[in-house]
């Protein structure tokens, strides 16, 4: 299945922006999931291209001229090859970077209690009946979390988005001794409640990553566009930044993922 992506995102200022420098994790790679035929991304600024500890590519890019509206455009066309999407993922990194804790992507004690209730003994079977359980405890609910909340909090809140239901989950299996990471990217869906950069856990268990998609309660990366992975979401953030001046910051983001086989 060939896909084609366009990512736009617009920053507003209430005054004007001196200076800024944004890191950009918008770039998918090749590997044997995906094919990318072409990926361009057109940002203001002067720009350095680099990756980093986990192999994501990152585009650094510096406007030192004054402005009031910024927008990152990111556009290209990425092939999946279903041939590899019914088993686990390979890939150089070392799975033991995943078991590394963060703020993140914490349990407390109610969480330990769930994950053991479900997958005390951690077979992927289990995992998927934790997922499940993780979705119904925690559903889906549009804006109804910032990308500062932790897997605590969501849990505690009883409602969250794909950021976190993907930390909550790889807090648990964190918790259970399995490494688990954070995967941003896209997914293809004809319903346009998916209009949005995603984001879901992978598990490493019998000597593969697999996918635990916990917002759509898909566990075979069918639709799924990789584009960085991470501890957590601030390792894998779309756009970060810093900025001299500038007032108060608006964000919109637009996402359309479209089938062209």
């Amino acid at each position: 299945m060939k896909l084609m992506i366009n990512h736009q995102t617009q920053y507003s200022y209430t005054a004007p922006v001196s200076s800024s420098i944004q890191y950009i994790k918008m770039m998918p790679l090749s590997n044997s999931h995906q094919q990318v035929h072409y990926w361009d991304i057109s940002v203001p600024g002067q720009h350095q291209l680099n990756k980093d500890a986990f192999q994501n590519f990152w585009m650094t890019s510096t406007q030192r001229t004054p402005y009031h509206y910024m927008t990152i455009m990111a556009q290209g066309m990425v092939e999946l090859n279903p041939l590899t999407t019914e088993h686990g993922l390979n890939d150089s990194l070392h799975p033991l970077l995943f078991l590394q804790p963060t703020s993140s992507t914490c349990c407390n004690d109610e969480m330990k209690n769930f994950a053991r209730a479900y997958a005390s003994i951690p077979t992927r079977q289990n995992l998927m009946a934790l997922a499940q359980a993780v979705l119904e405890r925690v559903p889906y609910i549009s804006n109804s979390t910032s990308v500062l909340g932790t897997a605590i909090d969501a849990f505690e809140a009883r409602q969250g988005v794909c950021q976190d239901h993907a930390h909550i989950f790889i807090a648990m299996c964190k918790y259970l001794g399995l490494p688990a990471r954070y995967v941003s990217g896209y997914l293809y869906t004809q319903s346009a409640w998916h209009q949005a950069s995603h984001a879901w856990a992978e598990v490493f268990i019998d000597q593969a990553w697999y996918c635990f998609d916990i917002s759509n309660q898909l566990f075979v990366p069918n639709a799924h566009v990789y584009v960085a992975i991470g501890r957590d979401y601030w390792d894998v953030a779309p756009v970060r930044g810093v900025r001299e001046q500038g007032g108060v910051e608006s964000m919109n983001s637009i996402v359309q993922v479209l089938n062209c086989s």
